[in-house]
């Protein structure tokens, strides 16, 4: 069963890394105006940030396997509606219910895996699960190129809607249910407030904003570097793939055992303070070598922090709220991914001061938390198991 969730987050980021090489292409082709390109490309992350937050709740109310496998469904149904878009009109109307469902997947995913197997080892399982996650963000982006270049982009997106029926029919057939039926029908009404007045879970939040937005700078201002350094643009993915390699290899060989041996919170201020390091380094890098070396730091970086907020959200929730918090926790990755690259985007910096940008966000927010966790450890740790 483990094993079928796991592959199931697989092809739902499959779904999303897969778009980053065509989307744009492929809305240029209807003839746009730049700023509605802009808007059917973003499209998908503004409405996926919607429906984490619808998901959420129904997670709660209704149990996660049935967000799920709807969710598959429906992401399967509407990326066939692509191949018959005739319109920027119509292609930002499918982009925004890609989104919108799509949304319902990792947070329902993330629930099931958290109420899983044994709980006192949170931070291993959500260690396999960035694995699954690193193995899509380097399996999607050249399965997309690579389909889209021999066939058509067609093809990427009926391949994929067959990848998420097909598991949508697996998960109705070998997913429990869950233990929702045991809880009572007004707990589902609870409101997501609450769960940002938590310390641990508003830290996991701050954390998942601050890991994408590094993760939405990098993905806007590496290529420029490569490209300002004269360097072939080949070395991009391969790049991005290498922070992607190291923290799959963090996330599966025995040193995962950290993830639960360690304070969770600890192990996230950690990998931001590494991400930080990284990105000053990236930010005056002048070879390509160097680079490398500052890639496999932030792939460090990342496979501390991503398990560790993820477990944050596990521990310090119960079934009856995990929905909600994981529904939240992600419309914040979403919001971090666009934030990062938007706003650099607007500012118009170079790599190298986009870089620190992000890094003194960074840096910031992990002095600010420490004094805080320091301040309050008592109160905060003995709200849950950290």
């Amino acid at each position: 069963m483990k094993y079928l969730i796991y592959f199931i987050v697989i092809a739902a980021f499959i779904d999303t890394f897969s778009q980053l090489p065509i989307m744009s292409p492929f809305a240029m082709t209807f003839n746009p105006s730049p700023a509605f390109a802009g808007m059917i490309v973003g499209m998908y992350s503004f409405s996926n940030m919607i429906g984490n937050i619808l998901a959420g709740y129904w997670i709660d109310k209704s149990g996660a396997k049935r967000v799920l496998v709807s969710g598959l469904t429906l992401t399967g149904i509407i990326l066939v509606l692509y191949t018959f878009a005739e319109s920027p009109l119509h292609l930002i109307s499918v982009r925004f219910f890609h989104g919108l469902f799509g949304g319902f997947l990792v947070p329902a995913a993330f629930t099931i895996i958290s109420n899983i197997g044994n709980s006192e080892k949170q931070g291993r399982k959500m260690a396999v699960s960035g694995a699954a996650v690193g193995c899509s963000a380097i399996i999607g982006p050249a399965f997309g190129a690579v389909i889209a270049s021999n066939y058509t982009i067609n093809w990427v997106f009926l391949i994929i809607a067959a990848t998420m029926i097909s598991s949508a029919v697996l998960a109705f057939r070998f997913l429990p249910a869950g233990t929702l039926k045991n809880v009572k029908k007004e707990n589902s009404h609870e409101k997501m407030l609450p769960l940002l007045k938590n310390p641990m879970l508003a830290a996991s939040y701050l954390g998942a904003f601050s890991l994408m937005f590094a993760q939405g700078t990098l993905a806007y201002l590496l290529p420029l570097q490569v490209e300002a350094l004269q360097i072939d643009a080949m070395y991009s993915g391969i790049l991005l793939s290498t922070f992607g390699i190291t923290a799959i290899l963090i996330f599966l060989l025995p040193i995962n055992k950290i993830f639960d041996k360690y304070k969770h919170h600890n192990s996230m201020l950690t990998g931001m303070l590494i991400i930080g390091i990284a990105l000053i380094l990236l930010s005056s890098a002048s070879s390509l070598g160097f680079m490398f070396l500052c890639m496999v730091l932030y792939g460090t970086g990342f496979a501390l922090l991503f398990p560790s907020i993820n477990a944050l959200i596990a521990n310090h929730t119960t079934e009856k709220t995990r929905g909600k918090a994981f529904g939240l926790f992600y419309a914040f990755f979403s919001l971090g991914v666009v934030a990062g690259s938007a706003i650099l985007g607007f500012l118009g910096v170079t790599f190298d001061r986009g870089f620190l940008i992000a890094a003194a966000i960074l840096l910031l927010t992990v002095c600010g938390m420490s004094i805080y966790f320091k301040k309050r450890s008592p109160q905060i740790l003995k709200s849950g198991s950290d």
